[in-house]
């Protein structure tokens, strides 16, 4: 019994979903959704599944564009035709609609007859634009791979009996068409199309053809040749570009053509020193001085009987510099730039890549094809972009994310949602208990303050705190920007935003950064940093109360002495952890070093209340054991705003409490003055 076509009906009138099984539930499997986000769920985990989604406008939660639009971001549309059902008949929601991609559009009340024949029309219809599509691409892929197939034996014959590497063949053609993308993207010089670009690409391919018919003794000798067989060596190039010529058909083919000049020119320089017929500038044509600056790359960073490899950097720079050889300055401009794609393509080169980069080929005749429509090109360019943003996203090693408001849902990069545990894609994420967990509710608190304080004119928050990885709570940098509508005034549509693991080895200019200005155990600012906040703080604000803290760990040395200094770095942990919930995000919280912190505030009457409440929150347990501080407080009121004269006030301070017990905290007033002087180096 053949198996019954799947129909999604997403509307919030249970009526309605009612009547429209009832019309289609003999021929059709009926699945229902009462809201977007049900509707965004049955699609996330059974797309694959479904012929067809009937879909209402007006809807509770997320509405019928809401829908649509994960459906166009995710590209499900494609291959999902929708049918809006509706009574709302204003124009110019039928007229989005259609942009977003739906097939048609159904009127309430419902006519059974009608009902029933545009649904099967637009299934039919989808099928036989996938059956036209799958046939197209499988000729366009079968000519492709003949072709290829051709290519690879001939040049692998060639490989073979000049004992390199078959790689050789693969890197010189994906070197080549990534200098001639650079060279397109950075001039209009040498017109090149797309086609160009394919048409050079596979004739690199046969650049060594020439090789077949020298000497295998020369070919695999070890060591340097003589002047004779150099001279022999040379000839390849003119032999390729002969047997290609001497092909008895063909000859016109613009992929024959453009393999003799290849074959011929590629040991050509751009001074004029090259061979075999000292060609100069663009007398040689552009696809043998690509390919020239491609085979010489591959050959300083490939292995060969007489030499070892030469790392990525080290060739790129003999390049640049000019021990092997003059290029056309504008070639060099493209290996400058396209350097680190370069060295990340071919250290990810596999059989698997050889064979997406012919997809990728497929896919661009098929879009030359002038039966499909200007929406089909307009989907690859926007699919190519979204495969380019995910490759560089997983090379980055950041978890790139964005959030938006109409529909609330958040989507992350497939590298980033594995590391942080969840979904690609997240509705309602604040509802979420997993997003919830990845954050401290006072960092959830911060982060949202900072985000409402976002604007179009300065966009831009960053943050520094602790995020939840599966279970592990690393220190991690979140990097995001806030999106603003063009109404007038504009409303904020969500965020793009990622975060870096500054923990991470990969990530060093994060943790560069962070180790100038963060104390890398605690997460709290270093002394240099803090000092310099506070500075800036009490110029600004002269009239301001200032209060400066210096506080301990009390007998610290006892923890670290008897079990251990990892015992006493969760001692500190814990510590700045207490210190950093209790403080207001105007306040500066520093480690000194060692177990000595400091803690600077404003207020407005006396010190002595917020004093008290940060001393009885920092003394207690951790786990089994008791721990006590003692604090020492300078008031700048009393002494002036000079850093030096309050940090060595609230030291002395400090160790006045120490001297009378511990356990308690004090403030500087003038009989202190010089007690730091009388203490012994046991006391401290």
């Amino acid at each position: 019994m053949r198996q019954k076509q799947k129909i999604l009906i997403v509307d919030d009138s249970e009526m309605n979903r009612s009547i429209l099984a009832d019309m289609l539930g003999e021929e059709f499997e009926i699945i229902e959704a009462e809201n977007g986000v049900q509707a965004v769920a049955i699609l996330q985990k059974q797309r694959m599944e479904l012929s067809l989604v009937l879909l209402d406008i007006i809807m509770p939660e997320m509405d019928g564009f809401g829908v649509l639009s994960v459906m166009n971001a995710y590209h499900w549309i494609e291959d999902i035709p929708v049918i809006i059902i509706s009574s709302e008949t204003r124009s110019s929601n039928t007229e989005r609609a259609f942009e977003m991609g739906v097939t048609d559009f159904i009127s309430r009340p419902f006519d059974t007859l009608l009902v029933h024949r545009r649904v099967v029309n637009t299934i039919l219809l989808y099928a036989k634009q996938k059956k036209l599509i799958g046939m197209v691409t499988d000729q366009i892929y079968e000519k492709e791979q003949r072709s290829s197939l051709m290519i690879d034996i001939l040049s692998q014959i060639v490989e073979f009996r000049n004992g390199e590497s078959g790689a050789h063949v693969h890197h010189v053609h994906l070197l080549t068409e990534t200098i001639l993308k650079e060279l397109m993207q950075m001039t209009d010089r040498y017109k090149l199309s797309r086609t160009d670009i394919s048409l050079i690409t596979t004739a690199s391919s046969l650049h060594d053809i020439g090789k077949i018919a020298i000497d295998e003794a020369i070919l695999n000798k070890p060591g340097r040749l003589t002047a004779e067989e150099f001279e022999i060596m040379k000839t390849h190039s003119t032999i390729g570009a002969d047997m290609l010529k001497e092909l008895p058909i063909h000859q016109n083919e613009p992929l024959v053509r453009t393999a003799i000049e290849i074959c011929r020119w590629h040991h050509e320089r751009y001074d004029g020193r090259g061979y075999p017929d000292g060609l100069k500038g663009d007398e040689i044509p552009i696809s043998a001085q690509v390919v020239a600056l491609a085979d010489v790359y591959d050959a300083l960073t490939s292995d060969r009987v007489y030499k070892k490899a030469i790392p990525h950097e080290e060739a790129v720079q003999m390049i640049l510099d000019g021990q092997c050889g003059s290029f056309n300055p504008l070639l060099m401009d493209c290996l400058k730039n396209a350097a680190e794609t370069i060295r990340c393509e071919l250290k990810n080169d596999t059989p698997e890549r050889a064979n997406q980069r012919k997809m990728r080929s497929v896919v661009d005749e098929i879009v030359r094809h002038e039966e499909l429509a200007v929406s089909e090109r307009t989907l690859y360019l926007l699919e190519h972009e979204r495969m380019k943003y995910k490759f560089f996203a997983q090379m980055t090693q950041e978890i790139h994310f964005e959030y938006t408001l109409s529909p609330l849902m958040a989507t992350l990069t497939p590298w980033g949602a594995e590391q942080l545990g969840l979904d690609e894609l997240i509705m309602n994420p604040l509802e979420d208990k997993r997003v919830l967990n990845l954050l401290e509710e006072k960092d959830r608190e911060y982060i949202n303050r900072i985000i409402r304080e976002t604007t179009p004119d300065k966009p831009i928050m960053t943050y520094t705190c602790k995020l939840n990885y599966n279970g592990i709570w690393r220190w991690s940098n979140i990097i995001a920007q806030s999106t603003w509508s063009s109404d007038d005034p504009p409303k904020c549509t969500g965020l793009l935003g990622k975060i870096i693991d500054v923990h991470d080895s990969k990530i060093k200019l994060a943790n560069l950064e962070r180790m100038a200005y963060h104390d890398m155990l605690t997460g709290l600012l270093n002394h240099a940093c803090a000092k310099k906040e506070i500075i800036k703080r009490m110029e600004t604000n002269p009239n301001s109360k200032f209060a400066l803290v210096i506080f301990d760990v009390d007998h610290f040395r006892v923890f670290n002495n008897t079990y251990g200094h990892a015992f006493g770095d969760k001692i500190l942990i814990h510590v700045a952890e207490k210190l950093r919930q209790k403080v207001r995000k105007e306040d500066i919280v520093s480690r000194i070093g060692g177990d000595e912190f400091l803690f600077f505030f404003e207020y407005q009457n006396s010190p002595e209340p917020i004093i008290k409440r940060i001393f009885s929150f920092l003394s207690g347990k951790y786990g089994n054991f008791d721990v006590s501080i003692s604090m020492g407080i300078a008031e700048a009121s009393l002494l002036g705003t000079d850093y030096d004269t309050l940090f060595h006030a609230a030291d002395q301070a400090l160790y006045n409490i120490k001297r009378n017990g511990r356990g308690g905290y004090c403030f500087y007033d003038s009989s202190m003055q010089g007690v730091l002087s009388q203490i012994s180096p046991i006391e401290s």
